[in-house]
């Protein structure tokens, strides 16, 4: 419904919705609009009805009234937008004015014929009242979403300001003091950023915003330990081009971010979707398809050269060093007779064309169908081989060997031995790199192309980095922040195959049909060095016994997470925090159950335990947002809510408090990760118990937003005062109080129940 006012023709140009906040506040004001248009078809009414029409009629016009005062400030706080804002404003008013005017009982004519009251008369009136309503007030929720984009290009200035600061530095007391506030204006900047990429409609633009955040998030860690590492040996040259090469990657980071707020086109737009076997593999069988229906709708040219440009495509798969034998003449066979079907296809439609057939021809039908197949044969080979080839890389680079390596040699001072696991890196660096390409081909959805193509780039990027920080190490192996710094970019390493493990599972889902457009969890927080937690415990790896112990509890623990998977995409809102919560935390579980196995990327019990302390972290997220979503429950339905919710706290506390408490006996370790196992199962267990009756609570009070309330409940909510959410700026100042959010508060007075 929202995307009615957008579609109106009165509409500038320029009025595109492109936030779920502003399309949010238009529903309610477009669903009173469209009950009160529709009485035109019963124009003689009850007294009851008139009143309960005269009422919502009034509602609208001191909502609107309301509204248009919050605009009016707005534009006073930004002079930019003066003329543009006072005049939609003006608009909105003199609109919610007629309506008003429109449904008064005063000017309700009484019938001759029952003594009953006609109502909207005046039929064209009220509906160019409405358009105008409508029109108005959609301009003042895009003029004041501009206010948001001013914020986050005024945050990023100040961020690049500070970079400039910090790159010139000479001192390590100017650098200390200067990346305090750099630290302070990035944490700024990630929550406008984090906020608008929530808000955004568009999936590929969040998928976008996502990949340069964690871009920013990653590399905050690594200006630090490149600068300080720079500051310490000015005349080290693999010093000055490891920190270089972070500075540029932030920039980049940021510049990307201001691309997608401000829709730009960068010279480089072309190369975010390069084009995707997946994706042309559906287009290629929807034109075959639209040949039952119309046998002229494309011609055989161009059928054949949609066929021709896959077959090319396959070529990143072909003609790669590390795909074998087999599965390149797979391919290459299947290539050869998707080309034949295809054939086939063209012949019997020309056949077809010959005896001017009005729809396709039972031959035609056949080679559709076999088309079709050899397509999807040819699309489930692909997918084997790139998801093999993530697979077995992953559980190759999860042992971390040329890491470990270049950091005993570097700490050794072993330029020579640096050089030598240096070009063992790059080539799992390649790797790598291909095998995300490969991934891209075969991702199956926009967002997760996006996402390949940032693996792509990080691993790309890091590798050389690694290796000049390691260089930098070896020329100076007593060095304790150039052994710090070479540890940050390992980490970062780690991160991104930890990422990529995730984005294998995405990418699985869609093939078989379990998910939608989903992306990895590029911001959660990864265990590392820097966690100030577990800084003494010692790094274990359990015996063949003591795996097969926990092998049955790891397993209880798949199937519960696969079941809140289940419950997960059975949620309308995918992106609503208890959904998106919870998908989050089967992830983590999902690789608590590898490490039972003795597979993944947690290798030790500390890895373990430090998943197990992010896991708990994000479960006590999802009971704040629990929380927030039983403030609009009735008593009963609370009660269960927050019943459950209280267990949830208690275990996400005990898992988090166990994962912290050290221990130096190895029966004590292994009893450790047992409880830490058994805790995360029995998280899942209250998180799939609360699923499915959340899910239909927030099914029908969405459903009772959209309809009309009683006068008095809108009365009672008039009544109430407006609470406005004041978010401290950083360095004591106030943030501007004025935006959508602010609009959508007043805006939710229109939200009225339909009157019988």
């Amino acid at each position: 419904m929202a995307s009615s006012p957008c579609g109106n023709s009165n509409f500038d140009s320029g009025l595109e919705i492109k936030t779920r906040s502003v399309e949010q506040t238009l529903i309610p004001l477009v669903s009173q609009i469209t009950t009160l248009i529709n009485h035109k078809d019963k124009p003689k009414k009850s007294e009851h009805t008139l009143a309960a029409i005269h009422r919502v009629g009034q509602a609208v016009s001191v909502a609107v009234g309301r509204f248009v005062a919050v605009g009016e400030a707005i534009a006073t706080e930004n002079q930019e937008l003066k003329d543009e804002m006072g005049q939609a404003c003006f608009e909105a008013r003199r609109a919610g004015d007629a309506i008003a005017q429109l449904t008064d009982v005063g000017s309700a004519m009484p019938s001759q014929s029952d003594g009953r009251v006609t109502v909207f008369s005046d039929r064209t009136g009220m509906v160019k009242a409405a358009r105008l309503l409508l029109s108005s007030v959609t301009k003042v929720l895009v003029l004041a979403d501009r206010i948001v984009i001013k914020q986050i290009i005024t945050s990023r200035n100040k961020v690049l300001v500070t970079l400039d600061h910090l790159e010139r530095v000479s001192t390590f007391q100017e650098f200390v003091q200067i990346f305090s506030q750099f630290g302070n204006e990035m944490v700024e900047f990630a929550h406008l950023t984090g906020d608008r990429q929530n808000d955004l409609k568009d999936e590929k633009k969040k998928a976008r915003m996502a990949a340069a955040r964690a871009v920013l998030e990653k590399c905050t860690m690594m200006l630090l330990t490149a600068s300080k590492t720079c500051l310490r040996h000015p005349d080290c040259d693999s010093a000055r081009i490891n920190k270089d090469a972070v500075f540029h990657r932030m920039r980049c980071a940021l510049e990307q971010v201001i691309e997608i707020v401000t829709e730009a086109r960068s010279c480089g737009e072309n190369k975010i979707l390069p084009a995707g076997i997946y994706i042309g593999i559906k287009d290629f069988k929807s034109s075959v398809e639209c040949l039952r229906e119309n046998l002229h709708s494309l011609s055989p040219q161009s059928v054949a050269g949609q066929l021709e440009a896959l077959v090319e495509w396959t070529e990143d798969f072909t003609d790669s060093a590390y795909t074998s034998h087999e599965q390149r003449q797979a391919i290459l066979g299947l290539c050869q007779l998707a080309r034949q079907d295809t054939q086939q296809l063209v012949h019997s439609w020309v056949e077809a064309q010959s005896v001017h057939a009005k729809e396709a021809t039972e031959d035609m039908e056949v080679a559709i169908l076999k088309t079709c197949q050899s397509v999807n044969d040819l699309r489930r080979e692909l997918h084997k081989v790139a998801m093999g080839r993530a697979s077995d890389l992953l559980k190759v680079h999860g042992e971390q060997l040329p890491l470990q390596a270049l950091k005993a040699a570097g700490a050794e001072g072993n330029l020579e031995a640096v050089a030598q696991y240096s070009r063992t890196l790059t080539e799992q660096k390649e790797q790598l790199v291909e095998t995300c390409r490969l991934l891209c081909h075969v991702s199956g959805t926009e967002p997760l192309e996006i996402t390949c193509i940032h693996a792509e780039e990080t691993f790309h990027v890091i590798g050389p980095q690694i290796i000049s920080a390691a260089q930098t190490l070896a020329l100076h192996p007593s060095s304790k922040i150039a052994k710090e710094n070479l540890e940050v970019f390992c980490e970062a390493w780690e991160s991104q195959l930890c990422d990529m493990a995730l984005l294998l599972r995405e990418i699985n889902d869609v093939f078989e049909g379990r998910r939608g457009d989903k992306r990895p969890y590029l911001s959660l927080p990864r265990p590392g060095k820097h966690s100030a937690n577990l800084k003494t415990a010692k790094a274990v790896k359990l015996d063949a016994e003591e795996q097969t112990s926990i092998a049955k509890l790891g397993l209880e623990l798949r199937l519960l997470s696969s079941d809140v998977d289940t419950e997960v995409e059975k949620w309308e809102e995918q992106e609503h925090d208890i959904a998106r919560q919870s998908q989050s935390l089967t992830s983590m579980a999902y690789n608590m159950y590898l490490f039972t196995r003795g597979e993944g990327l947690l290798k030790t019990t500390l890895d373990l335990f430090h998943q197990a302390e992010v896991l708990s972290e994000e479960g006590l997220q999802l009971c704040s947002s629990l929380r927030t979503f039983s403030t609009k429950l009735v008593d009963e339905e609370k009660s269960v809510v927050m019943t459950e919710m209280d267990k949830l706290v208690a275990l996400c506390q005990q898992l988090q408090m166990g994962a912290k408490t050290p221990v130096q006996v190895k029966t004590a370790t292994f009893q450790k990760v047992d409880s830490s196992i058994q805790t995360t199962r029995s998280i899942l267990a209250v998180v799939l118990s609360l699923l499915p009756f959340c899910n239909k609570l927030n099914k029908k009070y969405k459903s009772e937003r959209t309809s009309l309330s009683s006068p008095q409940d809108w009365r009672e909510r008039q009544d109430a005062p407006t609470p406005v959410k004041e978010e401290g700026a950083l360095n004591g100042q106030n943030s501007n109080g004025f935006g959508v959010k602010s609009l959508e508060q007043h805006m939710a007075g229109l939200n009225l129940l339909e009157s019988k």
